[in-house]
């Protein structure tokens, strides 16, 4: 009993907080700041803090399944193992995977005054930055399954 709590818990933290950074905090610094590299700026670090935190849980929450395989006598769903997997892959592929190739095209932008430079470092980094907001938003969807298995 105290183990599927245990995990229901963190996961709920986990989701809960991809939830508000990605779609209330984030979205509401570049609607109130009229600084919009700030508002990138501390939306980076947010999702920095995200990612990081991504893997503390995925990682707490596959100890906390293995262990209870070791001492319940109901062998948890393998489920749970491939959306957490999968969750973490998210954060691998955007945050680690994605998100540098952006920094290198913010630093491109502050760093020419080529306008054809610039025009295509910014079709380059709108383009990373809808495929890095697709895979959040799957694995925010991933993470609302995982809270309804963990139910």
């Amino acid at each position: 009993m105290f183990l599927s709590r245990a995990r229901l818990l963190i996961a709920t933290f986990w989701v809960g907080t991809l939830w508000a950074v990605g779609f209330v905090v984030a979205p509401t610094l570049f609607s109130t700041l009229s600084d919009r590299a700030l508002a990138g700026t501390i939306a980076g670090s947010l999702f920095n803090i995200v990612a990081w935190l991504s893997i503390f849980c995925a990682a707490a929450l596959l100890a906390l399944l293995f262990q209870a395989k070791r001492s319940e006598y109901s062998e948890p769903p393998k489920a749970l193992s491939y959306l957490i997997l999968a969750m973490v892959a998210c954060t691998l592929a955007g945050y680690f995977g994605i998100q540098p190739y952006m920094a290198d095209l913010r630093l491109v932008l502050h760093s020419v005054t080529d306008a054809a430079v610039i025009a295509d470092a910014k079709k380059q980094f709108g383009i990373l930055h809808g495929v890095s907001t697709g895979i959040y938003v799957v694995q925010s969807l991933l993470g609302a399954a995982l809270i309804v298995k963990l139910r």
